[in-house]
């Protein structure tokens, strides 16, 4: 019998199977190992396939960590744009969602995966959306609060509060957005939003009455039964000949977690800006604390530029968080340099370390306070991710007549230290209150948006001893309540059965308001009054200045994204409309920038959200 067929026959087949079996595995299942992607349907493969899988590289185990880091995008904006840039399984058939940055590498096999695939795998049923829990990254504090309520004026018809400039929260959900996270509820104070945003009203006429206010009442783009009252005031702007003199101390953190692109790099550069714009009446000292604890520079004129970038160039993070003196040390060069008539500051740059000397918080306000009364104030400038303190930021900043910045960029140093230099410096006036008493003959319910950490007892307005917000030269200050008309329909909370009931006085005021201030150089404080009238109502919301239309779209953006008890039902796409609307000629892009941010928000928290734990994308258990 010749056998000679079936031997040649056997020898081709072995020399060819390898060969098949390498092309093979190289070109259908095998995906680029570490890349996550969405994998919504499991279906088991024929038996010869997954013999030949059994020989592959199997997938990354995932492992659990501490503090680990969310999806930063939902289900439905990766069945877009996400998916088709990378794929590969996941271990117990879970998907994680990587940003697009993060998944560069892998397109073409993913492709070829998706190809074989589809040879004997349905096609998959669209994903639900899953609404993203607000998350912060590891690390960062910030102060706990609750949403302002809504009042009935007949029983608390008097609201006061301190204005607030600081714009901390702003920049840091704008980055926190843009790195694909939605922002924790108490990252977002909404005064500082709004406040972030220069605006056009009209500026006083001299320095002894440092502003003046401006008002409108107009419908809320929320909710047809209400109404907004905007308040707005804008500092007084000194003569571009005038130059009153600065005295600088800057504190900076240099432990070893400042090590780190955005934080000692940027700050350096952050306060090269500053010291460009700074003239001979000014001088700069440099003390610096953890890792290298010291004074840097002594006191020099702003005009030795060389000297002072060559002391912060040579700054360097490294070593432990050995406090040292640094607060006291900070404050005594301030007091050797103190300039009469002019601003003596301290401004602490930091990631959130705030082991400056002093340990106990209570202590560190109580000397910030002292020092602030003694005439030296206090800024504080956050810088960085994962270790950021925003709450003591907030709170020493407050206590040393400041204010509170997040450098998140370059281009956010810029702002708050070329821009608003003169409103960072420059301050106008202090301790300035506002309250509102509402008439009950035509509003029957209110509530102030924001200025939660701000709130002042009632009898704190005329007691000039207890301390408020500072406002710099050109600072622009805004405060919207929503207001429910009497009679509106609107009214969620119910009458009294056996209380007074509201008095039927006249309707020719809505709301008086009310505002005290103090000169920079007096202890004794001003007062402004001016009543809220009908004149100032506004029918139609595209009848009120552009300024306003966008405060009142801001004031949205930031109850939507924190997820208010009152303004979230707006989609995102009204926002924007409301938004361009007030754009305005926007010189400096920051509304452009604001309306990118807005459509950013809409893809990472969208309109209809689901709760988690009704569609679990995940094998935790939702309680």
């Amino acid at each position: 019998m010749d056998m000679r067929l079936p031997i040649g026959t056997a020898a081709i087949a072995l020399l060819i199977l390898p060969l098949g079996y390498q092309l093979y595995s190289t070109t259908s299942m095998t995906a680029p190992t570490g890349v996550a992607v969405q994998q919504p349907v499991v279906v088991e493969p024929p038996p010869e396939l997954a013999a030949t899988e059994e020989q592959a590289p199997p997938p990354a185990t995932s492992t659990t960590a501490a503090a680990p880091e969310p999806a930063p995008l939902n289900d439905s904006l990766a069945d877009s744009d996400m998916a088709r840039d990378a794929a590969a399984p996941q271990s117990g058939g879970n998907a994680a969602i990587v940003p697009k940055q993060q998944m560069s590498v892998g397109v073409a096999p993913a492709a070829r995966m998706a190809e074989s695939e589809a040879l004997y795998m349905p096609s998959p049923a669209p994903m639900p959306s899953i609404a993203l829990q607000p998350t912060e990254p590891s690390g960062d504090a910030f102060t706990s609060f609750d949403e302002q309520r809504l009042k009935a004026v007949a029983e608390e018809p008097v609201s006061t509060f301190s204005i607030d400039v600081d714009t901390a929260s702003y920049s840091y959900v704008r980055r926190i957005l843009e790195d694909g996270y939605v922002p924790e509820p108490d990252a977002v104070r909404i005064e500082e939003m709004i406040n972030y945003f220069p605006y056009d009203y009209p500026s006083a006429d001299s320095a002894s009455v440092p502003f003046k206010p401006t008002m409108a009442v107009y419908p809320t783009p929320w909710n047809p039964k209400t109404q907004l009252l905007q308040i707005g005031i804008k500092g007084y702007v000194p003569d571009a000949g005038e130059d009153k003199p600065a005295n600088l101390v800057f504190l900076i953190d240099t432990s070893g977690s400042m090590d780190e692109a955005d934080k000692l790099p940027l700050l350096k550069r952050a306060f090269g800006l500053l010291v460009d714009q700074l003239s001979a009446n000014d001088t700069v000292s440099i003390v610096v604390y953890a890792g290298s604890a010291g004074v840097v520079l002594e006191p020099t004129v702003a005009t030795e530029k060389a000297k002072i970038l060559g002391a912060l160039d040579q700054l360097a993070a490294g070593g432990s968080t050995a406090g040292a003196d640094g607060i006291e040390l900070a404050y005594r060069l301030a007091e050797q340099g103190r300039v009469s008539g002019g601003t003596n500051r301290v401004i602490l740059a930091t990631d959130g370390d705030f082991n400056v000397g002093i340990d106990n918080p209570d202590d560190l306000e109580t000397f910030i306070k002292a020092k602030r009364d003694s005439g030296t104030t206090l800024s504080v400038l956050g810088f960085g991710r994962g270790n950021l303190d925003d709450a003591t930021m907030q709170a020493l900043a407050q206590n040393g007549n400041g204010n509170a910045s997040y450098i998140s960029s370059f281009r956010e140093a810029q702002k708050v230290l070329v821009e608003e230099m003169g409103g960072t410096l420059d301050m106008i006036a202090k301790d300035v209150k506002i309250q509102v008493e509402f008439n009950p003959a035509v509003v029957s319910e209110y509530r102030l948006i924001g200025y939660e950490t701000r709130a002042l007892n009632r009898e704190d307005f005329n007691n000039d001893a207890v301390d408020a917000g500072d406002i710099g030269a050109g600072h622009t200050v805004t405060a919207i309540y929503e207001i429910t008309p009497v009679g509106s329909g609107g009214e969620l909370i119910d009458p009294l059965r056996y209380g007074a009931q509201a008095e039927t006085g006249s309707d020719d005021e809505i709301a008086f308001l009310r505002m005290r201030y103090k000169l920079p150089e007096s202890d004794v404080s001003q007062l402004i009054e001016q009543p809220v009238t009908p004149d100032l109502v506004y029918g139609d919301i595209g009848e009120v200045s552009d300024d306003m239309r966008f405060a009142a779209a801001v004031a949205a953006f930031g109850q939507k994204l924190k997820g208010s008890n009152y303004g979230s039902d707006i989609d995102w796409d009204e926002i924007e409309a409301l938004a361009r609307s007030g754009k305005g000629s926007d010189e400096s892009g920051y509304r452009a920038e604001f309306i990118q941010l807005v459509q950013t928000a809409s893809l990472l928290k969208p309109n209809t959200d689901s709760d988690p734990c009704d569609i679990s994308a995940s094998d935790e258990v939702c309680e």
